[in-house]
Parts: C-alpha cells; structure tokens; sequence
C-alpha cells in the first residue's frame, strides 16, 4: 500500500515538473521570440507609438523670364484652397448639392454622389477653388462644406512659353514631378531636398518637451533665370497668332537668338497650352516643336551649301555658271521652283533668285565628302546640347547612299531634315563670324542659399572663315534687297535672310503631299553689327505655299519691334513714305500701340 502511494506521489511530482519544464519552456522561446528575434519589429511599434516622424517638403524653385523692369516669375508656388465636405455633419443634403453646384458650376450628380457618401469623414469637392468661390460658399454657410489651403504650381503668364517652360505633373506614385520644358530637364535642381523631424510624442502625438528631437531642415529648390525676355516671348507669340490666322495655317513656330551669347530670346510655337490647365489639353502640345521635330528645310538651307564652296574656295560671290533650269541624276530630273532657264548667273544670283542649279553647281565642286563635312560642322546631324528634354538631331540618313540625286536635293533642304534650332544656330553662325555657339536657355541657377551660377557662352567651333562668313552675310542681304525676301526688310536698317519653300513628305506613302507646304524665313539683323537671329516657320498655309508671302512679313514685322525694342539705330534714317509702305505690307500682323498695351495688361490682370 505504502509503495503503491509512494508510486502516486512521484508520479505527480513528475507530471508537476514536466508541466513547470514545459511552461518554463513556452515562456523561455517567447521570450526569446519578442526579445531577440523580433527586437526590431517591436522596438518600431514602441517608436511609432511615442515617436513621430514627419517629413518637411522643400520649395519647387521659382521659374522666371527676363523683362523689361527686372524679372517676370513665370512658375511659382501658390496656396490655393481645396473644397471639402464632412458628409456626416451635412443635414439638408439638397440644399447644399444645389448650392455647390451654381457656385462651383459642377455637375450635381458629381457633387451628390460625395456629399452622399455617409461613412466618409472627407470627400474633395473642388482643388484650386478661385477666392470668389470660397466667399460665396462662406456667405452660403453649408453645414459640412470646409476649406484647406493646398500648395500648388502656378503659371502666371499661362500659355506665354509654356511649351519651354513646361509643367508640373505627377508620376505613377502620386509624386510631383516635372513634365515637358525645363520643368522636367531641371526636376532634380527645382524640387530641392526633403528633410524630416522625429520627436518623442504622448499618445496624442503632442511633443513631449523634455523628449528627444531631431530636426534636418528641408532644402528648398533652385530658381531659373530663363534666357527668354518677357516682352519679346509675348511680341512673338502674338505674331505667330496673327500670322496663322492670316494664312489659314496648321500652325507655326518661331525662335529667336542673341548672336553674342547664343541665349534664346523667345521660343514660341502653335498649337499650344495652357499649363494650368493642362489635363484639358491635347498632349501633342506638350511637345516643343524646335527642338524636338525635324523637318525639311528647303531653301533656306542653300546658304549653308553656299557658305561652304565659299570657304572652301570653290566659289566666289561673282563666280558664274550656266543655268539650263534643270539637272539630271539617276534618273530623276531636277529643276528651279520658277521652272525657269536663266542662262549665265552669279553666286549672289543664286541666292537672290533661289536657283536650285546654281547650288547643285556649287555641290558638284565640293563633292559629296566635303559638302556632307561641312553640314556637320554647322551642326546638323547632331544635337545643340541645349538643355531642355527630348531634342532630335535631324536626319541625314539619305546621305549614306551616296546617290548624286540625294546630295543635289540636299543642297537646296530636301531629302534631309533638321530641327528649327539647328537652322538657327546655323544661321547664328554665319552672323557671328562664322563660330558656332551652344544655345542657351537658362541663363542662371539660384540656389536656396542664394548663390548664382551663370551659364557662360560657349563656341562649339569655327565653321567657316570670318571673311566667308562677311561673304554669306552680304549675298542674304542682298535676298532682302533684291530676291524673294524684300518683304523682309526693314526700312533704314540692313537685313539678312533667306527664303524657302519646302513640301511637306507624305509619311504613309512615301514622296510629297500634293500642294501643302513649309515656309521658312531665316536670318539675322542688323548685318553691320548683328544682334539677333531668328527663323519663322508656316506650317501648311492655305492662301499662299511661298515663304516670302508667309514667313517672310513675320520676320520683318518682329526685326523691327526687336530693333527698337533694344535701341538699334538706323543705320540710315528712312523716309515716312517707306515706313508707310511696310506698314501696309505688314497691316495683317500690325496692332496699334494701344491694342497691345491693352491686351498684355489684360494677360497680366488674368
């Protein structure tokens, strides 16, 4: 009996002490389960429950253009209120809806269905609200209706270089981020660098005074100081707008350089946006045409020819050849615009009159190696470096053929495209003594501790001779003068350019598309002291296909708002019966002073 007890107890004892080793154990590997293996999992619940952390946003950089009295800010950031509704605290659901509606001209299905929305404590009803909004909504007094003020980009100038500016948008993670124009090639710069604060904080997330604090200080972005000048983004635009108009076209572009320095004054294209607005436009617009498109130049590109057999010494301005009115080449028979023979012609005949057989003539003495070298020195087949997204480098594809048919059309800008911005910096370096500049768009960097870092000019190379590039300078002269370019001119001051007409290819079936056109005017002013080049370009016009009808006018209307604009003196002083003439020819572009005061005073009040 006692053993059989004895049994009993020893074995409760056991059973007790397995049980306690048991437990021991389960305790032992909990322990070790929350104190070593998940340390840092829950050291991370304790800080989020008694340290926050918050991140400090940076100011995006200001974005300004020059102007006549110190700087225009064209990109900002501005505080704009956001309405929003508690639909929990909304009594009269149909009186508010009605309300919403008139004021914030919205569709009432849109608004009733978040005003309805009962188990959500916030529904946005309208971001970017205008200050007449918000106070006829307060004097409203709609129970549940509630303001935030939200930092958002602004554009003053709206459409004014928009397409160089760009705007901000949002990426796939909800994050700003800029799109299109210097916006987004100088995101990085613009948007600056978070900072952040970590704070001990009681279970209501207030700062607990005797807690610890850290504190990195957000940096704000960068500013731009775009080379473009206000007033003379807002005169171009305006221009190419009327110019447009007049002749029915698809659009237009125009560019405008500092021959110095090689800063782009304006930059401006049609079709355009409004980037405030830009969900409600095309995306197509987005694209900066100048530097991102390439096109057929046509003739504006015969200088280039030109200036090369005058560098090269193959030709001279008075060198002469006999012109038949066409050339043969594999095949394909090659003739002037006019359809013309002219018989015995100089090189400054070709130009004046536009002969495509006078620079298929100056191509022939070249060769194909050195006049393809020389159109690469000017810079086409190769981007400008500018700073400003997707830029194109043309195409010269059609010269690796080495067909003589492909070289002549070349001469005279078919065959081969470019980009405006090429033809600009090319024709800038013929007026620049023949040096080739990088262009320029952002003329300074500001960093949020104020220091500046200023863009320099840079030669990209010597294209040709100074002397060679006095010669190419006198023979555009005398185009304004004497050839297609008159309406180009400006009375009393001495004008640079050339013509050209060129078709439009047919992407789909190869060739041209029948009678649409490009017109092109290019050149510089004035030719004793150059101060600006500038290309104009009609896309598609309906009334007339010649550039001296189209692009020409546009040329010498903005040559001589832009010579008096910077104080350029005639060089001779011209008579009123002259400048009644231009303005006649000029009528259709022309607004009287008053008209453009009022119209940009009106663009600024908006």
């Amino acid at each position: 009996m006692k053993s059989a007890k004895k049994y009993i107890s020893l074995s409760r004892f056991y059973t007790v002490l397995t049980v306690f080793v048991l437990l021991m154990s389960v305790i032992f590997l909990r322990l070790f389960w929350l104190q070593v293996k998940n340390h840092n999992h829950y050291v991370a619940l304790a800080n989020k429950q008694y340290k926050s952390k918050k991140d400090l946003l940076p100011q995006r950089g200001t974005i300004m253009l020059r102007g006549s009295e110190g700087y225009f800010a064209a990109a900002v950031n501005k505080e704009m209120p956001t309405v929003f509704v508690v639909p929990t605290e909304v009594k009269n659901a149909n009186n508010v809806i009605q309300k919403l509606s008139e004021i914030l001209q919205m569709d009432k299905n849109i608004i009733s269905k978040r005003v309805l929305k009962k188990n959500d404590p916030y529904e946005v009803i309208k971001k970017k609200a205008s200050s007449e909004e918000v106070d006829k909504i307060k004097q409203a007094q709609l129970e549940g209706i509630h303001f935030e003020n939200e930092r958002w980009r602004y554009y003053p100038g709206n459409e004014l270089a928009s397409q160089a500016i760009g705007f901000l948008g949002y990426n796939n993670k909800g994050e700003p981020v800029g799109r299109y124009g210097v916006e987004q090639y100088f995101n990085d710069v613009l948007s600056g660098r978070s900072g952040s604060l970590e704070e001990d904080s009681d279970v209501a997330g207030r700062w607990i005074s005797v807690g610890k604090r850290l504190v990195q200080q957000a940096t704000d972005g960068s500013d731009l100081l775009l080379s473009l000048d206000q007033t003379v983004q807002f005169e171009t635009e305006l221009a190419l707008k009327n110019a447009i108009k007049k002749h029915g076209a698809d659009g237009g572009k125009i560019v405008i350089e500092d021959i110095s320095t090689g800063k782009i004054l304006a930059m401006a294209s049609t079709p355009t946006f409004n980037p405030n607005e830009y969900s409600k436009s095309n995306s197509k617009a987005f694209r900066n045409p100048i530097v991102s498109d390439n096109y057929e130049p046509g003739s504006v590109f015969k200088i280039i020819t030109m200036s090369a057999g005058l560098d090269s010494g193959r030709v001279s301005p008075n060198t002469t050849y006999n012109d038949t009115g066409a050339v043969t080449a594999n095949g394909f028979t090659i003739k002037n615009s006019n359809k013309k023979a002219n018989g015995e012609q100089t090189m400054i005949e070709v130009i004046d009159k536009s002969l495509n057989t006078g620079v298929i003539f100056v191509e022939k003495l070249l060769g194909h190696k050195l006049f393809q070298k020389y159109v690469r020195k000017f810079g086409f087949g190769e981007i400008t470096g500018i700073t400003l997204p997707g830029e194109a480098k043309g195409n010269l594809l059609n010269l690796k053929h080495n067909r003589d048919v492909a070289y002549f059309t070349a001469s005279f800008g078919q065959g081969i495209s470019v980009t405006p911005l090429q033809l600009l910096m090319a024709y800038g370096a013929i007026a620049n003594k023949g040096r080739l500049l990088k262009p320029i768009i952002v003329d300074t960097i500001i960093n949020s501790n104020g220091k500046k870092i200023t863009t320099k000019p840079k030669v990209v190379r010597q294209v040709i001779s100074e002397k060679s590039a006095q010669q190419a300078s006198l023979m555009l002269e005398s185009n304004v003068l004497h050839g297609h370019g008159k309406l180009a001119g400006v009375p009393g001051y001495r004008i640079a350019g050339k013509t050209g007409t060129a078709q439009i290819p047919d992407r789909i079936h190869g060739g041209y598309l029948e009678g649409a056109t490009i017109g092109t005017f290019a050149g510089f002013a004035p030719v004793d002291n150059p101060k600006f080049a500038m290309v104009v370009i009609i896309d598609h016009p309906r009334d007339t296909e010649w550039a001296a009808g189209t692009a020409a006018p546009v040329f010498g209307d903005l040559s001589k708002f832009l010579l008096e604009y910077y104080s350029i003196k005639p060089t001779k002083e011209y008579t009123q019966k002259e400048l009644e003439v231009f303005n006649k020819k000029h009528q259709y572009l022309n607004l009287s002073l008053e008209k453009k005061d009022e119209k940009r005073e009106g663009d600024e009040n908006k």
